[in-house]
């Protein structure tokens, strides 16, 4: 007895990329559900492309320009509209893949979006405390009314709609190891943002926002409690604090030319870079 396929989502899950094969096959085999897997990349060396043909993607190619630029090309160039936006070092679970394939697409408000709760892993630790505890994340929505912000770093969705909450989780590998928490091209690339908003500090408040961020991860959202992992986190969060408006000072500060998925975004609001 043959059994019927089941029906894929009207959904394009939308990523953006660059040499992005050591995260892309994690990330892309629980998609099989959705009707359209579409990949923006900026320049891949790697085995990037291969992987995403072994999983039916639609491949598209520009240079970066910053990553909300780059996510809203990427949405705009999807066929579907409704989009799931990840990252290619984020992977739903079966929980969240189970809530999205059960979503009455045909009759669900166009001005919805949905969020997804972000847990974050350094290698195979999750970190459940300081600046990377868990959060939520809008990554689904429909096109014909919202699209991701066009801000070269903190890109997000701005919801005009109601607001949902999906049952199960992002899981989000931030990184291979400890030492690989610290980006020097994400913080170049928060140095031009500064530069563009016309920010500049002294020694003495850089130094002064590097212990407030040290001390708020570590001790006020008890990142101590991931232990060697927290006391790293609470370094990177200092460091994010600072250097992005050390680098600001530098006349050399421009975009980077890759769009590296192994960055984590930093709202303002005091995450570090994930």
């Amino acid at each position: 007895m043959d059994v019927a396929p089941i029906p894929k989502a009207p959904l394009s899950a939308v990523l953006i990329t660059r040499d992005a094969e050591r995260q892309l096959e994690r990330a892309l085999a629980p998609l099989a559900f959705c009707s359209e897997i579409l990949i923006l990349d900026s320049g891949s060396r790697d085995r990037t492309r291969a992987i995403a043909a072994a999983h039916g993607a639609v491949w598209h190619e520009h240079d970066f320009e910053g990553y909300g630029p780059a996510k809203r090309r990427a949405v705009a160039l999807a066929s579907c509209d409704w989009v799931l936006s990840l990252d290619a070092d984020e992977v739903l679970d079966e929980q969240a893949i189970t809530a999205l394939a059960g979503i009455d697409w045909a009759a669900a408000d166009p001005r919805t979006c949905w969020s997804l709760r972000r847990r974050p892993f350094v290698g195979s630790r999750e970190i459940r405390h300081g600046d990377w505890a868990p959060d939520w994340v809008v990554r689904v929505f429909n096109r014909r009314h919202h699209t991701v912000s066009a801000d070269l770093v903190h890109e997000s969705v701005t919801p005009t709609g109601p607001l949902r909450r999906l049952d199960g989780s992002l899981l989000h590998f931030t990184a291979a190891d400890l030492a690989a928490v610290f980006r020097p091209d994400y913080y170049r690339l928060k140095a031009v943002v500064y530069r563009q908003r016309g920010r500049r500090a002294g020694a003495p408040v850089l130094a002064l926002r590097a212990a407030v961020a040290f001390v708020r991860s570590y001790l006020v959202r008890a990142g101590f409690l991931d232990g060697r992992a927290g006391v790293v986190v609470a370094v990177a969060a200092a460091a994010n604090a600072v250097t992005g408006l050390a680098l600001a000072a530098s006349e050399t500060a421009s975009v980077p030319g890759s769009a590296d998925v192994d960055r984590r975004p930093a709202p303002e609001g005091g995450r570090d870079p994930r």
